[in-house]
């Protein structure tokens, strides 16, 4: 595997890295568009002709380090991905590096939410995502990617950006006070003050692709439209970063179109972003 975005060899041994990043290529309880698994390979190729100096924080945060780990890979059924997810962020969680995760689809996300949880006693998911994603199960499994967030609805401060669309089944579970949808949000910054009041300190965020308009980001399993934009996102993002402890992050669910690169440039745009928000913000 090359390093992230090319950079060199001494900026991406494990040992001098603070920023670790997990690949998980798992599209196994997908039911519309596929290829998520495929998603990692394009975002790596992406990130190679990306500009590594960040301009808004005026700092290159490769410098800290990104060691890439080898995939996750060669589950047998949805339980046993999420047995193995689980258990590989725990031991990634151990190595007091900041942990960077990258489906997949988003039911790779409830391994590493549950073993944050155990590492955080006071957790909040942050959740940026079309799809409110809390059904108890989907075609008879809990660990489906339409049941990504529904065991941190239970365990954690759940707080949903973006959601545009779910099922009547998920009702019960919907903390509305927590949930800010598309069409309350896109275009509007009002709403930020609000959302950072309900977070507690640590924070693990999870970001679903679709949570972008289709406009910006076709690439996904199930598009929705009325999505957010990139500044819709990456300005709240900033305030959060600014103000509470991220923990680590995952972004899942790019599934690449032959023919186009532009998703997966913004995904590795996204992935970079996060972390020169994260090391590099002058308070």
């Amino acid at each position: 595997m090359n390093t992230f975005a090319g950079i060199e060899k001494e900026f991406a041994e494990f040992d001098k890295s603070a920023i670790l990043l997990q690949s998980i290529p798992y599209d196994g309880t997908s039911t519309w568009g596929k290829g998520a698994d495929n998603g990692f390979e394009a975002f790596m190729e992406a990130a190679e002709n990306m500009e590594i100096y960040d301009i808004e924080t005026n700092s290159e945060v490769y410098k800290r380090g990104i060691h890439v780990l080898p995939e996750l890979s060669d589950f047998s059924s949805p339980e046993d991905m999420y047995l193995k997810v689980l258990k590989k962020s725990k031991e990634i969680i151990a190595t007091n590096k900041f942990p960077t995760f990258f489906g997949g689809e988003h039911s790779v996300s409830i391994g590493i939410i549950e073993a944050m949880r155990h590492k955080y006693s006071n957790l909040t998911v942050l959740q940026l995502d079309a799809h409110a994603d809390l059904r108890p199960q989907y075609h008879d499994s809990p660990y489906s990617h339409a049941c990504a967030v529904h065991q941190a609805s239970k365990t954690t401060n759940l707080v949903q950006v973006g959601i545009r669309s779910m099922d009547s089944v998920e009702l019960p579970f919907l903390k509305k006070k927590n949930c800010f949808f598309a069409s309350d949000i896109k275009g509007e910054t009002l709403w930020h003050e609000r959302a950072l009041s309900l977070l507690t300190q640590d924070i693990y965020l999870t970001i679903d692709l679709d949570v972008f308009d289709p406009s910006i980001m076709p690439a996904t399993g199930t598009p929705e439209p009325g999505g957010l934009d990139w500044y819709d996102v990456i300005r709240f993002l900033k305030k959060v970063f600014i103000n509470k402890n991220i923990v680590g992050f995952d972004i899942v669910e790019l599934a690449p179109i032959q023919g186009r690169k532009d998703p997966q440039f913004l995904t590795s745009k996204l992935y970079y972003q996060l972390l020169s928000y994260k090391f590099e913000l002058k308070m």
